[in-house]
């Protein structure tokens, strides 16, 4: 298995810019990715392919987080009774 080597900072911060722009553009577009293509292209070109993965997941969680502090936790039998 070939080990990538560590990004350089300049990598980095090329990578994490690409990122703040890509989920800006989900974040304006309501979450539609075909809107957002190129940056999305950018995005996985600019960073390791174990970020793309971690920053996607980070994304959907910081979603869910912010999801659940708006609306609140509702245990799914809750709902099924009203």
């Amino acid at each position: 298995v070939a080990r990538m080597a560590a990004p350089t900072m300049e990598e980095r911060k090329a990578c994490w810019g690409a990122r703040d722009e890509f989920w800006q553009c989900l974040d304006s577009h309501g979450d539609d990715a075909a809107k957002c293509e190129k940056l999305r292209r950018a995005f996985e070109s600019r960073c390791p392919q174990q970020w793309v993965k971690h920053f996607d997941k980070r994304r959907d969680f910081l979603k869910y987080k912010k999801k659940l502090e708006t609306e609140g936790y509702r245990p799914p039998e809750a709902a099924e009774k009203s």
